[in-house]
């Protein structure tokens, strides 16, 4: 059965001279992974499959098979910024890393899918970029299940191995300096008022190193990114 659904590409996978396998996160059915034509009278156009672009797939949805196929594809929202200004390039990057090791789940969530589509956008086109990386984390692991409370009694550290914010000497080497759990409690007590966060410059490359750490712990494989280093001598 033919179904139309929006999408994100997280990654491709050259097969043969003639198909493509494409991972991608979509509004209807969650992780999938298609059979895509780029080769031959009515394929699909390489540029359409470039890292996290925001496409409209009709695709064949076959629930006995782990691998569908896309029938047809076309960009539903090109990016402007991401080509015109090389930091948010390295931001899409960073992304599409985080969101190929996160967003695993093969059943719809609209929420979070209406989450990667803000963050996108806001890598296009928001102000500060700087900020971005930060914000991603911080509300992607609400989508995820193991955002933290923010701190209402004092706490001055949060522990990333246990997901809390707390009082007192650390009890092992996985917990946040004052200044970066301070960084961290400012942005989750934004979002859960729904109102602007900014992180200063100085102590955005500390909180975007704990927050990974804290990913590691919580997201099974999250493993080790490529990006953040080159984000370090971009972002300051």
């Amino acid at each position: 059965m033919l179904q139309t659904t929006r999408a994100v590409v997280l990654r491709t996978i050259r097969h043969g001279d003639r198909t493509t396998i494409l991972k991608a996160y979509t509004e209807a059915f969650g992780a999938r992974s298609y059979m895509v034509r780029t080769s031959a009278k009515g394929a699909v156009r390489a540029t359409h499959l470039q890292p996290l672009a925001r496409l409209e797939l009709v695709v064949t949805e076959d629930h006995e098979r782990d691998l569908h196929a896309v029938r047809e594809a076309r960009i539903e929202k090109p990016f402007v910024g991401v080509p015109a200004e090389p930091v948010r390039g390295i931001l899409l990057l960073f992304a599409q890393e985080v969101f190929l090791r996160t967003l695993r789940e093969e059943s719809p969530d609209q929420a979070l899918f209406d989450f990667v589509q803000r963050t996108l956008e806001d890598i296009d086109t928001g102000p500060d970029p700087g900020q971005q990386p930060l914000m991603l984390l911080a509300g992607l692991c609400g989508h995820l299940g193991f955002r933290p409370t923010p701190p209402a009694g004092g706490e001055h550290r949060f522990d990333m191995r246990e997901g809390f914010f707390f009082k007192g000497p650390s009890p092992h080497v996985f917990c946040m300096e004052p200044a970066t759990s301070r960084a961290f409690a400012q942005i989750l007590g934004a979002m859960r008022d729904n109102t602007p966060a900014r992180v200063e410059p100085a102590s955005r490359k500390a909180l975007l190193d704990d927050l990974l750490t804290f990913f590691r712990f919580h997201v099974e494989g999250f493993g080790q990114l490529r990006s953040p280093e080159v984000l370090h001598h971009l972002l300051h």
